[in-house]
């Protein structure tokens, strides 16, 4: 049955007019289909079984979603039950596709709802269509027996009737709580009111912090540039090849250049670093948190 261009109340009224079919009929159009891929028996299969898709979308329209939309998701699961039923297993058609409508009306309310993700396990997806028929009736049953439920209480019975983690009913309540906002939208009704992006912490450095590092690094600069001043020319050359370059030199090639050996350019470096590190030493102590 195709569906672009149709309104929903077209849509009932052709599903309506559809053929019933009995079981022994819906079985040679199943099987014609899965083993010929016969085209015209899958076609007279989901239109036989569109008013059941539709019936099912009806029940959703309460989220918002415009009815032909969920129509057409409806009829997607019904199709994918289509190609995947099996007729060997014995069960009718109408017990399979009911799943697979189901599930694809619900991933497509959940993928709108909102423009960050609702949900993606199973949990919540339970709680997003089940949470608010379940609060209503613990709320109906507390008031009836003469008390009452805090938040947390509520939380917590809410999250054993559905089986499901405490936090995630907590993260769906924010979810259900309101639809999206611009971040550009204005926090009051006057044209010159404060947009609610502006409300939003700066992650970045503050100024005083920048100018702090910034303090920091220049005196730590120094402190190294001292160091390697009292360094010989031959030890400076090795701590600047082998730590001060973005791809440091082996030892090997240090120790050809220099005409020594691998051995000897370590016990030069190892002996440089101890000089640098008694001259940072002796200029100040705060060095050592950053040598730490």
């Amino acid at each position: 049955m195709p569906l672009d261009g149709l309104n929903d109340q077209t849509l009932s009224r052709r599903a309506m007019k559809a053929e019933l079919l009995d079981a022994e009929t819906e079985l040679k159009l199943a099987y014609a289909w899965r083993d010929q891929r016969d085209e015209a028996a899958l076609h007279r299969l989901i239109t036989a079984y569109m008013r059941l898709a539709i019936s099912m979308a009806s029940k959703f329209k309460r989220y918002g979603a415009p009815m032909n939309d969920l129509i057409q998701e409806a009829g997607l699961g019904l199709m994918k039950a289509a190609d995947k039923f099996d007729p060997d297993r014995g069960v009718r058609f109408s017990t399979y596709a009911v799943w697979w409508i189901k599930a694809s009306i619900q991933d497509y309310v959940m993928r709108n709802w909102s423009m960050v993700r609702t949900g993606s396990t199973s949990s919540q997806k339970s709680l997003f269509f089940n949470m608010r028929r379940v609060q209503a009736r613990l709320e109906r049953e507390a008031a009836s027996a003469g008390g009452g439920l805090d938040k947390h209480q509520l939380r917590q019975m809410i999250s054993t009737e559905i089986g499901v983690p405490l936090a995630d009913v907590e993260m769906m309540e924010g979810r259900l709580s309101g639809s999206d906002f611009s971040l550009n939208a204005t926090q009051s009704v006057d044209d010159e009111g404060r947009e609610w992006i502006d409300a939003l912490e700066d992650e970045g450095a503050q100024a005083a912090e920048t100018v702090e590092a910034d303090l920091d690094n220049e005196q730590l600069r120094g402190w190294l540039l001292a160091a390697l001043n009292d360094l010989s020319d031959r030890e400076r050359f090795i701590v600047r090849e082998r730590k001060l370059r973005d791809a440091p030199r082996t030892l090997e090639s240090l120790g050809t250049e220099l005409g020594l050996s691998k051995e000897r350019v370590r016990q030069l470096e190892a002996a440089a670093f101890v000089k640098m590190r008694k001259s940072l030493e002796a200029q100040s102590h705060e060095v050592q948190n950053f040598l730490a």
